[in-house]
């Protein structure tokens, strides 16, 4: 039965965020995912989790400035330090939340930048990233992301990263298999899925209709058929819920669209 876990970055944005832990074990998730802990003290988050029974199961990296358009800092010359600092924080933040899992985002490639300089900055960053992950028994991430929702971002294609997991060489590095991202840049779901799971490097999971990114049971993927095709295939990890209500942020607007999470409960 696959395992579900509520994005609160996206999901239940009509409440407070920390609010939004309630509100995912009410409506039966017994885990949680979301961009970006660090505006919020470690110890209170965890204390959300504990209060309501959840696990926390991912998280990422500092990205850069987020509002300035960064989108991760991973293949960004010169960033390297910066980088760093990042990951001793995230970790210290996993840590705290007994999260086994960090996406470390790839970021955007920089104009006119050389690419053999960015693919080795990125290798370089990821090994770095892992090493410093791996005595706490913490996976490093890397997620493909679609070009129309985020252009210029490095890393698009399951086979790019399934590549670079191996060029980088750390047991600790996974995939985070975005079936919306991958349904947008590749389709052909089903035979991904069974393609790149039983290599073991798929980490993470995570779903939003296609191609508005919303539900799950809106849009032109047939979302039951893949949970039964991961049931097949022995998948026992998280499915991460990271999409935009169709209602918005009106009250209730998460909980009145779960109608398609019900039956896998």
């Amino acid at each position: 039965m696959p395992r579900f876990a509520a994005n609160l970055s996206l999901l239940y944005n009509d409440v407070d965020f920390l609010d939004r832990f309630a509100a995912a074990e009410r409506d039966g998730f017994k885990a949680v995912e979301y961009l970006f802990p660090y505006a919020y003290p470690a110890q209170e988050l965890a204390t959300r989790l504990q209060a309501n029974g959840l696990q926390q199961v991912l998280f990422n990296a500092p990205p850069g400035n987020w509002d300035a358009g960064e989108r991760g800092l991973a293949c960004l010359p010169g960033r390297e330090a910066e980088f760093r600092d990042g990951i001793a924080q995230a970790i210290e933040y996993a840590q705290a939340l007994q999260c086994p899992r960090i996406h470390v985002m790839a970021g955007l490639v920089p104009q006119g930048a050389d690419a053999a300089t960015v693919r080795a900055t990125y290798i370089a960053n990821v090994r770095y990233a892992a090493g410093q992950a791996a005595p706490h028994g913490i996976q490093i991430l890397l997620e493909p992301i679609n070009g129309r929702d985020m252009p210029g971002f490095f890393l698009n294609r399951q086979d790019q990263a399934h590549a670079l997991v191996a060029e980088i060489g750390a047991a600790n590095v996974k995939v985070q298999m975005d079936l919306y991202h991958c349904q947008i840049v590749e389709g052909d779901l089903a035979m991904k899925i069974r393609q790149y799971l039983p290599t073991r490097n798929v980490g993470h999971l995570q779903i939003a209709g296609v191609p508005e990114r919303h539900e799950p049971d809106v849009g032109e993927v047939n979302y039951p058929y893949l949970f039964q095709l991961l049931d097949a295939l022995g998948y026992d990890g998280w499915i991460g819920c990271e999409y935009r209500p169709a209602r918005g942020a009106a009250a209730h607007a998460t909980r009145d669209g779960l109608g398609w999470l019900r039956p896998w409960l």
